[in-house]
């Protein structure tokens, strides 16, 4: 069973599970040992991020360094930025 050992924050990770299926994130925050919090910019803003089991997602060894920098210093972070981060991971962009 994966746990949050495993995981950071601003680590890019996919969900094989749900809805949101083949999406990619970034994780915001983590909210227990089998939850985290995720957010792409666009259907998950960070205003509303998305709350998810750890099971459901395969976890990338990429870890966003700036966002993780960004968060923790408060810098103001938007929409826009997350999906500029996130674009090269997205291999399913343009199918959809």
């Amino acid at each position: 069973m994966e746990r949050t050992t495993s995981i950071q924050i601003g680590q890019v990770v996919r969900s094989k599970a749900g809805r949101d299926k083949d999406r990619v994130f970034l994780v915001l925050a983590i909210v227990d040992q089998h939850h985290v919090m995720l957010v792409d910019g666009d259907l998950r803003r960070l205003a509303n991020p998305k709350k998810k089991k750890i099971k459901h997602l395969v976890i990338y060894q990429t870890v966003l360094n700036e966002f993780q920098e960004r968060l923790q210093s408060d810098i103001k972070i938007n929409n826009a930025y997350l999906r500029r981060l996130l674009a090269p991971y997205d291999e399913h962009k343009e199918n959809r």
